[in-house]
């Protein structure tokens, strides 16, 4: 089953965390210094924010599968919006090593699956 992701970078970690558990009613399932997530099932979530330098607000967006048939099925999908895929196998990234493909949407936004 998929789950959306969306990723958000933000100025203050701490007071972002406060508020963000605050609002799901959850504390992350993932901490780092620079670096928070939750998992959530309601609603059906992959929900990062991060302290990394970047511009604040919105990072990427995303599917996240949760085996390789459903990783293929998302490429297959990419492969049709006939743009750029960039392919990422075995990265490390925020603190979780993955198979990845990245295309960016019509209006600029990064799309990580």
């Amino acid at each position: 089953m998929k789950r959306l992701h969306l990723h958000i970078s933000v100025d203050n970690l701490e007071d972002s965390i406060r508020y963000y558990s605050t609002l799901f009613g959850n504390q992350p399932t993932v901490a780092k210094p620079d670096y928070a997530k939750w998992m959530l099932d309601d609603p059906r979530v992959n929900f990062a924010i991060s302290k990394r330098g970047a511009p604040t607000g919105l990072n990427h967006l995303g599917i996240q599968v949760e085996s390789a048939e459903e990783l293929a099925e998302m490429n297959l999908r990419l492969q049709q919006l006939q743009t750029d895929v960039k392919e990422e196998m075995g990265t490390t990234c925020c603190y979780a090593k993955s198979d990845k493909y990245w295309i960016t949407d019509p209006q600029g936004i990064a799309w990580e699956t």
